[in-house]
């Protein structure tokens, strides 16, 4: 497997009322060696003098390889006319060093006009990499070339809209008054409405066989952005360079385009009981985004001698049936035991309602069993088909595999997140499993902070990492975060 290799390269002449431009796009298979890596295309004119174009990723080609594209524009306004011939060759550097595709050291060429041009043994290629459905975006077009002495009957794409329960099929189609140079050129357009994602492969029928462009067996996909989802627990103003680090927590959530944030131990001044709106964590750090998310939060009880301390709730999208409920025996806003759960219902586009709740549950010793057992009531009784999801968010104050742990285990409702996306193997033995030994494997798993969502949801978690730590923001809190992704089934 070549570690950089050019699949394709389109050669048109654009005429416009400005004058005409040559446009040059090449397509590229790049081998992950490495996530940091840069690719360009080095390429000349009949002048001689070498430039380097950069290309950019547009996704996975395969399990072990990635696609990438470089377009060139050639005309007057860019100083750089139209060019009978473009000698070009292909550049990868990354941490494993710096490897070429140069054509065995004669480089490629591509002629003005010459339309697409498949690389040698290449009979079929997809041209319409695009991995994301814009916002609003109803239709996708796909664009497939096709070698003319395949001497193809019919292209057809096969193709789903919910991840192959249901499949369809779309014939291709390709003008004939055009005089095409190079590969054949299919195209059609397949409906998004209001799906998520599209996933298809594409067919080429001949008069003896069948082609398939299936992306490796991996088919291609087109989606919306999933669904971001953070936690954090901001210890209740104790931190140095306070105002500095809820700073920082606006810029991580601007910056990752977090959907739904959930906070615990939000403060704000006591002020006899009355609060201070001015001084509460989760409205400074909500004034601080680009744009300002919806907000809910509540208090509990009264934080160390000096704040009213409680959850919240923030959302890019609007908040349905906001509100609050104690889950502990105790209601006394003097004691630590009292605690406060926040919920919220989320219409996210494309997925549909989503019921949130941001809790900071008491230690097992302090409550923990009766608390997350009214928790789980209080969620169910809420859940019906329209709810595609219920997440139970934030510090539940119980070890991975602790008697608490057990207690969400066994209750055959709610599954750990962060498990799902990062250890599959464990989390299979735990929650489908339930090996009666897997307590020993969370040994060294020292998290309290947790999503849990309901089994029978209609969402499955895509990612999730740990932030605000030395090499990921910083830290903020004497919590690290938690951000996790997540999409329909």
């Amino acid at each position: 497997m070549a570690a950089i290799q050019c699949l394709a390269v389109e050669n048109t002449i654009v005429r416009k009322k400005a004058g005409s431009q040559q446009v040059l796009v090449f397509l590229l298979a790049v081998e992950n060696l490495s996530f940091d890596k840069q690719v360009d295309v080095a390429w000349a004119g009949p002048d001689g003098e070498w430039h380097m174009l950069a290309a950019r990723y547009l996704g996975p080609r395969g399990e072990q390889q990635e696609y990438w594209q470089a377009r060139l524009v050639l005309n007057g306004k860019s100083g750089r006319e139209p060019a009978a011939i473009v000698s070009f060759a292909l550049r990868l550097r990354c941490r494993d060093g710096e490897f070429w595709d140069n054509n065995g050291g004669w480089n490629f060429q591509s002629k003005q006009g010459s339309g697409v041009a498949l690389a040698r043994g290449l009979r079929l290629q997809n041209l319409h990499i695009k991995p994301k459905l814009e916002d609003g975006q109803r239709y996708v077009q796909i664009k497939v070339a096709v070698d003319p002495d395949m001497r193809a009957e019919a292209v057809l794409l096969h193709w789903t809209d919910d991840n192959w329960r249901h499949s369809r099929q779309t014939p291709c189609h390709r003008s004939k008054r055009l005089k095409q140079r190079g590969a054949q050129i299919w195209t059609a357009r397949l409906k998004a409405e209001d799906a998520f994602a599209l996933q298809y492969s594409i067919c080429c029928r001949t008069a003896r066989q069948e082609i398939w462009d299936n992306n490796g067996g991996k088919n291609y996909q087109t989606g919306r952005d999933p669904l971001k989802v953070m936690i954090l627990n901001l210890h209740c103003y104790q931190e140095d360079r306070q105002d500095d680090k809820l700073s920082q927590i606006a810029k991580a959530i601007n910056e990752q385009a977090v959907d739904i944030v959930c906070l615990q131990e939000v403060a704000e001044h006591w002020n006899n009981g009355h609060g201070d709106w001015a001084s509460n964590a989760a409205n400074i750090i909500n004034q601080r985004l680009k744009p300002a998310m919806h907000l809910y939060t509540d208090w509990s009880h009264l934080g160390f001698d000096k704040y009213r301390e409680g959850v919240a709730i923030l959302s890019r999208y609007p908040l349905h049936h906001a509100h609050s409920r104690y889950v502990s025996d105790s209601h006394d806003a003097y004691s630590i035991h009292s605690r406060k759960v926040v919920m919220a219902q989320v219409h996210v586009p494309y997925m549909g309602a989503v019921n949130v709740f941001s809790a900071h549950l008491s230690w097992w010793e302090d409550g923990f069993q009766q608390q997350f057992q009214r928790l789980g009531e209080w969620a169910g009784g809420l859940q019906d088909d329209a709810v595609k999801a219920t997440l139970l968010c934030g510090d539940f104050n119980i070890a991975a595999g602790s008697i608490g742990y057990r207690q969400v285990v066994n209750g055959n409702q709610y599954e750990d997140q962060y498990l799902a996306a990062n250890h599959r193997g464990l989390f299979e033995k735990i929650f489908r499993v339930n090996d009666p030994h897997w307590g020993n494997l969370l040994a060294d798993d020292y998290r309290i902070d947790y999503i849990f969502m309901n089994k029978s949801s209609d969402l499955r978690v895509t990612s999730a990492r740990v932030i605000f730590t030395d090499w990921d923001y910083g830290q903020v809190s004497d919590h690290v975060g938690y951000l996790m992704t997540f999409e329909p089934k």
